[in-house]
């Protein structure tokens, strides 16, 4: 027998066998939609309605207290100006990454700085003030830097991200 002549064979039994009637599941009868009819009112009805709740509901009468007149002081003497804190610091710049394994802070600049100045470094995790002893750019140890210089400077604590410096006057 060769290899035709099996297929052929093959497709006839296939052909003889009686097909297998498909059943149907019967389901559970359908059930009824009921739809709900809603009565529309009408827009005088409703009017009349409101009006009869709001007059139904007193009114609360708020009495007035009486106060009586103070004279105000001379305005000849002005209070000193109080120094907050606010106004003894000036924002220099941001830290843009931090090197935890050398304490090295990288900090964007937004005015100048020098060796010798006192910032304060506040971000969300850390708060502290220090003198700057090292600065350096690209490696190379500087005296001072300007607006928009990226400087590596030496910390006493762990920076984060996103920190701003502040110059301590």
């Amino acid at each position: 027998m060769n290899f035709l002549d099996f297929w052929k064979k093959l497709f006839k039994e296939e052909k003889k066998k009686p097909k297998r009637r498909k059943t149907r599941k019967t389901s559970k009868p359908a059930k009824k939609k009921v739809k709900k009819v809603i009565k529309k009112k009408s827009p005088q009805k409703t009017a009349k309605k409101t009006a009869k709740r709001i007059k139904a509901k007193p009114k609360k009468k708020v009495q007035k207290k009486k106060t009586t007149k103070k004279a105000k002081p001379s305005k000849s003497k002005k209070p000193a100006k109080k120094v907050t804190k606010e106004a003894k610091e000036k924002e220099i710049g941001i830290i843009t990454h931090y090197f935890s394994k050398i304490s090295v802070a990288i900090i964007k600049l937004k005015s100048g700085l020098k060796i010798g100045d006192k910032i304060h470094i506040k971000g969300a995790n850390d708060d502290f003030k220090q003198v700057i002893r090292s600065m350096q750019i690209n490696k190379k140890d500087i005296k001072g830097a300007k607006k928009g210089d990226e400087i590596g400077i030496k910390v006493s604590k762990p920076a984060h991200e996103n920190g701003k410096v502040f110059k301590v006057r």
